[in-house]
Protein backbone atom coordinates (compact mmCIF):
# COMPACT_ATOMS: atom_id res chain seq x y z
CA UNK A 1 0.00 0.00 0.00
CA UNK A 2 1.37 3.41 -0.96
CA UNK A 3 1.37 6.15 1.64
CA UNK A 4 1.02 9.87 1.07
CA UNK A 5 4.40 11.53 1.53
CA UNK A 6 5.13 15.01 2.78
CA UNK A 7 7.75 17.64 2.13
CA UNK A 8 7.72 18.49 5.84
CA UNK A 9 10.30 17.09 8.23
CA UNK A 10 8.83 14.49 10.61
CA UNK A 11 8.91 16.85 13.63
CA UNK A 12 7.26 19.63 11.64
CA UNK A 13 4.65 17.24 10.27
CA UNK A 14 3.81 16.17 13.82
CA UNK A 15 3.29 19.79 14.97
CA UNK A 16 1.23 20.65 11.91
CA UNK A 17 -0.76 17.40 12.09
CA UNK A 18 -1.71 18.07 15.71
CA UNK A 19 -2.75 21.63 14.85
CA UNK A 20 -4.88 20.46 11.94
CA UNK A 21 -6.48 17.64 13.97
CA UNK A 22 -7.30 20.02 16.81
CA UNK A 23 -8.84 22.49 14.38
CA UNK A 24 -10.81 19.68 12.75
CA UNK A 25 -12.25 18.55 16.10
CA UNK A 26 -13.20 22.12 17.06
CA UNK A 27 -14.84 22.82 13.72
CA UNK A 28 -16.80 19.56 13.59
CA UNK A 29 -18.06 20.11 17.12
CA UNK A 30 -18.96 23.73 16.29
CA UNK A 31 -20.96 22.60 13.27
CA UNK A 32 -22.85 20.05 15.37
CA UNK A 33 -23.53 22.46 18.23
CA UNK A 34 -24.67 25.25 15.92
CA UNK A 35 -27.05 22.84 14.17
CA UNK A 36 -28.35 21.62 17.56
CA UNK A 37 -29.04 25.22 18.57
CA UNK A 38 -30.59 25.91 15.14
CA UNK A 39 -33.11 23.08 15.60
CA UNK A 40 -34.02 23.88 19.21
CA UNK A 41 -34.00 27.68 19.18
CA UNK A 42 -36.97 29.65 20.54
CA UNK A 43 -37.53 33.31 21.35
CA UNK A 44 -38.21 36.75 19.91
CA UNK A 45 -35.02 36.76 17.83
CA UNK A 46 -35.60 33.28 16.44
CA UNK A 47 -35.49 34.13 12.74
CA UNK A 48 -32.28 36.14 12.62
CA UNK A 49 -30.39 33.84 14.98
CA UNK A 50 -31.74 30.74 13.20
CA UNK A 51 -30.28 32.02 9.93
CA UNK A 52 -27.00 33.05 11.55
CA UNK A 53 -26.58 29.58 13.03
CA UNK A 54 -26.79 28.13 9.52
CA UNK A 55 -24.04 30.56 8.43
CA UNK A 56 -21.86 29.30 11.27
CA UNK A 57 -22.54 25.68 10.30
CA UNK A 58 -21.57 26.42 6.68
CA UNK A 59 -18.40 28.24 7.78
CA UNK A 60 -17.40 25.37 10.08
CA UNK A 61 -18.05 22.74 7.41
CA UNK A 62 -16.04 24.61 4.79
CA UNK A 63 -13.05 25.07 7.07
CA UNK A 64 -13.15 21.55 8.52
CA UNK A 65 -12.95 20.13 5.00
CA UNK A 66 -9.97 22.38 4.24
CA UNK A 67 -8.20 21.30 7.44
CA UNK A 68 -8.79 17.60 6.76
CA UNK A 69 -7.67 17.85 3.14
CA UNK A 70 -4.55 19.79 4.13
CA UNK A 71 -3.72 17.06 6.65
CA UNK A 72 -4.08 14.38 3.99
CA UNK A 73 -1.92 16.40 1.58
CA UNK A 74 0.80 16.32 4.24
CA UNK A 75 0.49 12.59 4.84
CA UNK A 76 -1.45 12.96 8.09
CA UNK A 77 -4.69 11.04 8.58
CA UNK A 78 -7.51 13.29 9.82
CA UNK A 79 -9.92 11.73 12.30
CA UNK A 80 -13.44 13.12 12.22
CA UNK A 81 -15.20 10.13 13.76
CA UNK A 82 -17.94 10.90 16.26
CA UNK A 83 -16.09 9.02 19.00
CA UNK A 84 -12.95 11.09 18.39
CA UNK A 85 -14.90 14.34 18.57
CA UNK A 86 -16.71 13.23 21.74
CA UNK A 87 -13.48 12.14 23.44
CA UNK A 88 -11.21 15.02 22.45
CA UNK A 89 -13.34 18.15 22.10
CA UNK A 90 -12.69 21.06 24.45
CA UNK A 91 -15.62 23.07 23.14
CA UNK A 92 -18.20 24.16 25.76
CA UNK A 93 -21.43 22.23 25.22
CA UNK A 94 -25.08 23.25 24.95
CA UNK A 95 -27.78 21.83 27.14
CA UNK A 96 -30.45 19.69 25.53
CA UNK A 97 -34.03 20.76 24.92
CA UNK A 98 -35.44 24.12 23.88
CA UNK A 99 -32.89 26.90 23.85
CA UNK A 100 -33.93 30.48 24.52
CA UNK A 101 -32.40 32.87 21.99
CA UNK A 102 -30.67 35.02 24.64
CA UNK A 103 -29.03 31.97 26.18
CA UNK A 104 -27.87 30.75 22.76
CA UNK A 105 -26.19 34.11 22.18
CA UNK A 106 -24.32 33.86 25.48
CA UNK A 107 -23.29 30.22 25.06
CA UNK A 108 -22.38 30.61 21.38
CA UNK A 109 -20.22 33.62 22.24
CA UNK A 110 -18.36 31.45 24.77
CA UNK A 111 -18.08 28.56 22.31
CA UNK A 112 -16.61 30.77 19.59
CA UNK A 113 -14.27 32.47 22.06
CA UNK A 114 -12.87 29.12 23.22
CA UNK A 115 -12.33 27.91 19.66
CA UNK A 116 -10.69 31.18 18.60
CA UNK A 117 -8.27 30.95 21.52
CA UNK A 118 -7.13 27.49 20.41
CA UNK A 119 -7.04 28.51 16.75
CA UNK A 120 -4.70 31.41 17.56
CA UNK A 121 -2.43 28.98 19.42
CA UNK A 122 -2.39 26.79 16.31
CA UNK A 123 -1.60 29.79 14.12
CA UNK A 124 1.44 30.50 16.30
CA UNK A 125 2.50 26.84 16.42
CA UNK A 126 2.49 26.46 12.62
CA UNK A 127 4.29 29.70 11.74
CA UNK A 128 7.71 28.10 11.25
CA UNK A 129 6.94 24.47 10.38
CA UNK A 130 4.34 25.22 7.68
CA UNK A 131 3.23 28.71 6.64
CA UNK A 132 0.76 27.19 4.17
CA UNK A 133 -1.16 25.52 6.99
CA UNK A 134 -0.79 28.68 9.04
CA UNK A 135 -2.58 30.58 6.25
CA UNK A 136 -5.51 28.15 6.39
CA UNK A 137 -5.70 28.54 10.15
CA UNK A 138 -5.52 32.34 9.88
CA UNK A 139 -8.43 32.42 7.42
CA UNK A 140 -10.54 30.12 9.60
CA UNK A 141 -9.73 32.25 12.65
CA UNK A 142 -10.67 35.41 10.78
CA UNK A 143 -14.06 33.94 9.85
CA UNK A 144 -14.66 32.68 13.39
CA UNK A 145 -13.77 36.07 14.86
CA UNK A 146 -16.25 37.76 12.52
CA UNK A 147 -19.01 35.39 13.71
CA UNK A 148 -17.94 35.93 17.31
CA UNK A 149 -18.36 39.68 16.84
CA UNK A 150 -21.75 39.26 15.18
CA UNK A 151 -23.07 36.94 17.89
CA UNK A 152 -21.55 38.94 20.74
CA UNK A 153 -23.14 42.16 19.43
CA UNK A 154 -26.57 40.60 20.13
CA UNK A 155 -25.97 40.46 23.89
Amino acid sequence: MAAITSSLAPDDRKIVGEALQGALVDLIDLSLLAKQAHWNLIGHHFRSLHLQLDEIVALARTHMDEMAERAVALGVNPDGRASTIANSSHVPQLESGWLQDGKVVVVLTDILESIIKRMRERVNATEKPDPVTQDLLIKATQDLEKQHWMVQAQR
